[in-house]
């Protein structure tokens, strides 16, 4: 974990004043993005995708790509700085023709699909510092697939001008079916694959530690963009199909402001 700090902090000294925490906009935005990540968490190959760039929040409903999964759902505030809600968001799955480890092996893929879910939300600015403590635990609508739940700390870090800048840590736990479904072998699996048979226990999946920035391109128009750098972690770690622990996330985006 010391390791993963050390390169958030030489990162986040690269680039600064970075521009800023999209989280921390309040104005609601929509655009398209472009994403560099693994195939999977624990994957050596690399793809490039299409995302979508959107922060949306109404009296009760609310959508947004900008706290690391597309999500959509209702809010209450529970009292001042604390947000209660249930969300339904998009879950990526695996695609085995992304990794020439996964196709070498016949791997199957694991579907794209949706999650239900809730979370609980704390803001707060401490001087000129605004916090973002977010935890969301999400039921795959596939109970193959099983439930995650994640803890994100966002943190604004600068802001001049057009520019604002924050950075984040997340940590990703999954429950026995996730880890198994994403990172074990079963008997039969290993037979057709070739692989040792691995049947891990519920833990963290992975931890990532990042900087997201916001630059105001006009009055209409803000370009985003983030870079993470994400480890695989517990039982997920040993398992035969992690190629790699440790892999980086990087994203542009430019939006325009509803």
């Amino acid at each position: 974990m010391s390791h993963l700090f050390r390169i958030a902090s030489l990162a986040c000294a690269a680039l600064v004043p970075l521009l800023a925490a999209a989280e921390t906009n309040t104005y609601p935005f929509i655009g398209p993005g472009v994403r560099s990540r693994p195939a999977y968490d624990g994957a050596k190959d690399r793809q490039t995708e299409f995302i979508p760039a959107v922060r949306y929040f109404g009296q009760t409903w609310f959508v947004r790509s900008t706290e690391g999964v597309l999500e959509g759902g209702a809010r209450l505030q529970l009292m001042p700085g604390l947000v209660g809600g249930a969300q339904l968001a998009y879950e990526a799955g695996r695609q085995s023709n992304e990794s020439g480890f996964l196709e070498s092996h016949n791997v199957a893929d694991i579907k794209r699909g949706a999650s239900v879910g809730l979370h609980l939300e704390w803001d707060h600015e401490f001087g000129p510092m605004p916090v973002t403590l977010l935890g969301r635990w999400r039921h795959n609508v596939d109970s193959d697939l099983g439930d995650q739940a994640d803890l994100r700390l966002t943190l604004g870090v600068y802001g001049s001008g057009r520019f604002r800048a924050g950075i984040y840590g997340q940590a990703i736990w999954g429950d026995s079916k996730a880890t198994q479904a994403f990172y074990g072998v079963t008997p039969q699996q290993a037979v057709a694959s070739g692989l040792p048979v691995f049947q891990p226990g519920s833990g963290w999946l992975n931890t990532g530690l990042g900087a997201l920035w916001a630059y105001d391109v006009s009055q209409n128009w803000v370009a985003l963009g983030t870079m993470e750098r994400r480890r695989v972690g517990g039982d997920a770690a040993g398992s035969p199909l992690t190629e790699r622990r440790s892999s980086n996330y990087v994203s542009v985006g430019l939006a325009y402001r509803l």
